[in-house]
This record gives structure tokens, sequence and C-alpha cells, in this order.
């Protein structure tokens, strides 16, 4: 497989863990990894919990390469159904890869994770799975779609007859150990990251995360090749794939909750043809957003002839909610963006 770009590789050294470390790598910002597995050993847990025992322990400045499975844990595969959706056992969704040691790491320090590089598979799914997603109790029977995609152009991956979603690969899940003792949920989103589902989350981008444990305790996982701001049915085209990361160390900087910096723009990949939008505007911010989205299904089915189902999924991978308006009181507005070029 020929890399898109060709940055300077760092001496491959065999796996830990499931984890693959690199001696301070440049790998810059392509999407593929041009390096060569040795060993490829899995390493993954269901949970956050800081007694979990590392798998490696890393300098600061250090590089690794995870193996990361999709959110249900290599429970789906190419030729999977709608039925088996059923089937899914959900102590096993969403694995992370992990967690990694950085020395010198305290509680009130910051972790610095540069995102170098992704390897995607080819391959990922997108489904409506009951009792989840921003419009659970209008689609409540399960669906699920398949996608196959160029792992090495990346063009955008064909939906059935009626359009192709561009590809932007990322993590959705990324964080490090919470204090609070015990086993915690990798599903909601924690003040020290976790799954978080932000498509900015992709190559190039730094990422700052509080730590409040010793040595970090870093995981990864959720590999996604599109998303929309939202991920309103609950999955976007769930993907597994290799992942590089850089990680830096930053001592006693203060930091409430995550954040991260781009290298460029964000949305180059969608703004191509502009919008179609519709809104949701009312005193419920979470009603506003079900209603935004709503009228974009509606309005996909008009335009395009797009099932209901699929326009909702369509909106998951590809279609941004935003904040319009939040300080008109009493009524707030949501906007849903599509890209026109998804259908042309």
């Amino acid at each position: 497989m020929r890399p898109m770009c060709e940055p300077e590789l760092a001496q491959d050294v065999p796996s830990v863990g499931g984890l693959r470390t690199t001696a301070n790598s440049s790998a810059g910002f392509c999407t593929m990894a041009s390096v060569t597995h040795r060993h490829t050993i899995h390493r993954h847990h269901f949970g956050w919990d800081h007694s979990i025992s590392p798998v490696v322990h890393i300098a600061p400045g250090e590089s690794l390469e995870f193996e990361v499975l999709d959110a249900a844990g290599g429970q789906l595969n190419t030729d999977s159904t709608a039925a088996d959706l059923s089937r899914l056992d959900f102590g096993k969704i969403n694995p992370v890869s992990g967690p990694v040691y950085v020395d010198g790491a305290e509680p009130g320090d910051v972790l610095k994770v540069t995102l170098l590089s992704f390897v995607p598979s080819g391959w990922g799914w997108t489904a409506n799975i009951p009792g989840f997603g921003l419009l659970a109790e209008e689609f409540q029977d399960p669906a699920l779609h398949v996608w196959r995609y160029d792992a090495r152009t990346l063009a955008p991956a064909l939906y059935g007859r009626w359009g192709s979603v561009p590809l932007k690969p990322f993590t959705g899940t990324i964080g490090v150990a919470p204090a609070e003792p015990g086993l915690h949920s990798v599903v909601p989103p924690r003040r020290v990251g976790g799954n978080m589902d932000v498509r900015d989350l992709a190559t190039g981008t730094e990422l700052f995360l509080p730590i409040e444990v010793a040595g970090a305790l870093f995981s990864v996982g959720d590999t996604h090749a599109a998303q929309g701001d939202g991920e309103v049915c609950g999955t976007a085209i769930e993907s597994p794939m290799r992942v590089a990361l850089r990680f830096e160390l930053l001592k006693r900087e203060p930091l409430s909750f995550p954040r991260f910096t781009t290298p460029g723009p964000v949305t180059r990949h969608l703004d191509a043809r502009g919008y179609e939008v519709t809104t949701g505007i009312g005193p419920d911010l979470m009603q506003a957003a079900r209603d935004a989205v709503r009228n974009m299904i509606d309005l996909l089915g008009r335009q395009h002839g797009v099932p209901a189902m699929d326009a909702y999924l369509l909106c998951s991978v590809c279609g941004d909610l935003r904040i319009s308006e939040i300080v008109d009181a009493p009524n707030w507005l949501v906007a849903f963006y599509f890209p026109r070029l998804v259908f042309e």
C-alpha cells in the first residue's frame, strides 16, 4: 500500500500489548502511515478504571501506534445484517486500547496528544440501534448499513443509490483514567475525555487532556471513517483502524476540560457545494435539535426520495448540528447543515 504522503519514519519497534512504539516519530499529518507491523497484538478494555494495569510505560515525547477495534468490538463484519444488532453484547461496546502509563504524569498535569496518522481498514458500519439516538422514539426498528471504501485514496463512500459521503478518519473515544475509583462506562464523555465523538480529532490535531491519576493511563478507541457533528442516530461510519499518536507532558498547567487545536480548516471536505439547512426553534435545546434533524429527514425525502431511516443514518455520518442562537430567551435556535455534495 502506497501512503498518501511520505513522512520521515521512525525505527520500528516490536509491539507491546496491542501497541507498537516508535522512537520520536515525525510522522507528519498523513492520513496513511507507511509503517510495517512486526507484531499485531490486540489489548483493549471496556471501561475507565485506574486500577487496570498499564500495558506499556513510555516517556514524554514518545509515539505509539494502536490497533483499534470498531465500536462493536469486532461483533459485526462485512456480512452482518440488521438482525445481528439484536445479538450484540453491549458489555463489549466501545472497547478502548490501552492503558498507557506516561512516566512523570501526575494529577494536575496535562497530557498533550498529537494525532499523527490513521491507517483505515476499508470497511465500516452505521446502525440504528433501537432505544439509542436523538430520534429513538421515532426510529424504533433496527437498521444496518455496511460501508466499503478505498482505504488508500479515501474517496467518498457510496451510500446505496442516493449519494456518496466524504471521509475524514478520526478517533471518537480518547482519554485518560478518572480519579474516582471503580469501573466507569466508556459510553458518556467525561472531564478527562473519553467518548467525545468530535470529528475534528483527526490527523494533525493536538488534544490536551487534564490528568487525574499518576501516569495518566491513556486509552483510545472508537475510530470513525466519517461523522457529522452530533452523530444524531448514535453511530458514525464505525471502522477499525490503526492510529499513531505522540505524547507530551505539560507540568502543572490548569485545565478543567479537554481542549484541542486543529492544524487547519475543519469542514473543507464537505464545503464545496454548500449546504441545505433546516432549523428547530423553541425553549428546549434538545427538542429544537430533534426538530432540526426531523425537518432535514423530511427534506431529503422530498428532494431525493431517500427513505426516512436512510436519511437518518446519512444525517448522522455527514450532517452537522449547530447551536446557532442561545441568547434570545425564551427561544433558542438549532440548525442542521447537510452537505449538498453528497447528492452531486
